[in-house]
């Protein structure tokens, strides 16, 4: 049952980018530096327990009242001007846009930075039915320049060093060479300004959806969104179902988290609330607004009662940061929109168990995700959750089921353990983790004499 073909590119992407140094050195020194940032923003709390169990209960009661606080958030958004459109998956959402694009005669589109986007595929389908697409934040416009993917939830151009941004921007759009920093940020701001002004709808996507008030909460850090939601004659917001919380109140405690956690600021730069479109008399805002409200598995996920916890996610990248494997490998070996640990418990629910089971089985298991996460995911218990139903209900890769066989076998005969001849259990178990040990890696040397062997001569 299932198929291996999304395991074995996992395996094939995972050796690429181990073997490539260049990527892994880029890697370290982002996490390093945010580390550094990281551990500034939790010092200014003083209980930060407490915030991150408050913020965790919050979610939590969003998720398991959710039909409730969804028809709320529906009755309030409407009532504000605002419309509604429900999609059961990606597939009915894009249709649904490609509707409404038509409609309006949209050619030119500019987007602020989104995952759910990234979730649809949005940009390819756009483009596809010949529409101007423009993602505005830098990161994300860097990696579209670039023709490349998301590798990191907050930190989309991660992989990319200055000299490889300077380069870029040299081959694409005839930018002077050795740029710094701060001559590409001024050089994407002026490449950006007209497309603003010239595009007739503006896609965001959303960091919470509040209940009580029927709004929409976005956080940023470069002031792109607010050009995007606000110049265009259209603003179409994207967001899935788990993005709910209960009140604006809440918001006290969700927006320091993110931003401590995200980026280690103890307030993110721009933080909008948006409640529908201009009103008689206001200057300026887009004249209509619609959200699109997606399930797209979320409610496989609602479903199971020890993973649900996991749609509590704020999309800090917290848990990416903390995980060795992730630092090791990057964003670009999941080969899926959302990585590292809360990545590998959401996918297989959203994409499927039959081809994304292997993600959960890429983890040590060490539990930091778990100290990291603001809303408190027990990350490290629900890889273990998914793993036990990958494994119950027959989705694990055949090839990797045979190893953990063998090795179980070979370790649990004391006999096989107590060979007298070491060359010989290293040439076994050499023969049997060999491929999933990876031909970059020195398999370690099992001992001459077992624990067994030394403890019985020494009494």
């Amino acid at each position: 049952m299932g198929s291996n073909q999304k395991f074995k590119e996992f395996v094939m992407r995972t050796a690429e980018s181990v073997a490539d140094l260049s990527q892994r050195e880029k890697v370290a020194y982002a996490i390093d530096k945010y580390e550094e940032s990281f551990a500034t923003g939790l010092s200014r709390y003083s209980k930060l327990t407490v915030a991150r169990q408050r913020a965790g209960y919050l979610k939590n009661k969003a998720l398991n009242e959710l039909d409730r606080y969804l028809i709320e958030f529906e009755d309030n958004f409407t009532s504000n001007g605002g419309k509604i459109i429900w999609a059961r998956d990606a597939e009915e959402a894009r249709d649904e846009i490609a509707k409404m694009i038509k409609k309006r005669g949209v050619s030119k589109v500019v987007k602020s930075k989104s995952m759910i986007t990234e979730e649809i595929h949005l940009n390819e389908f756009l483009i596809n039915k010949g529409i101007d697409v423009c993602e505005t934040d830098l990161g994300e416009f860097i990696v579209q320049l670039a023709g490349d993917k998301t590798f990191h939830i907050v930190t989309p151009a991660m992989h990319f060093s200055k000299k490889d941004v300077s380069t870029l921007y040299a081959e694409k759009l005839s930018a002077p060479e050795n740029f710094t920093p701060e001559e590409i940020t001024q050089f994407t701001r002026n490449h950006l300004r007209p497309k603003f002004a010239e595009a007739q709808m503006g896609i965001t996507g959303a960091n919470f959806l509040i209940s009580d008030m029927g709004g929409v909460a976005i956080t940023e850090n470069e002031g792109n969104g607010l050009l995007t939601m606000s110049v265009p004659k259209t603003h179409l917001v994207i967001a899935g179902i788990d993005k709910l919380i209960p009140s604006l109140e809440n918001l006290d405690v969700f927006w320091p988290l993110l931003a401590s956690h995200g980026t280690g600021q103890s307030v993110t730069a721009y933080n909008s609330i948006i409640t529908g479109p201009r009103k008689e008399g206001e200057f300026g805002g887009p004249e209509e607004v619609i959200l699109i409200l997606i399930d797209n598995g979320r409610t496989n996920i609602l479903a199971q009662e020890k993973q649900r916890q996991a749609l509590s996610c704020i999309k800090c990248g917290a848990c990416l940061n903390a995980c060795p494997v992730y630092k090791l490998i990057g964003g670009k070996a999941y080969g899926t929109t959302y990585q590292g640990p809360i990545g590998a418990v959401l996918t297989p629910f959203l994409l499927g168990f039959d081809e994304y089971s292997h993600l959960s089985f890429a983890s040590s298991l060490c539990g930091k995700c778990d100290t990291v996460c603001p809303v408190i995911i027990p990350l490290h218990n629900m890889l273990i959750y998914n793993r036990n139903y990958a494994i119950k209900n027959g989705f694990k890769a055949i090839s990797n089921t045979r190893r953990v066989k063998w090795f179980t076998k070979v370790s649990s005969s004391r006999k096989l353990l107590d060979l007298p001849s070491s060359s010989l259990k290293n040439m076994i178990v050499g023969q049997i983790m060999k491929k999933s040990w990876g031909k970059e890696r020195e398999m370690p040397k099992l001992a001459e004499k077992s624990f067994n062997q030394q403890y019985k001569e020494r009494n």
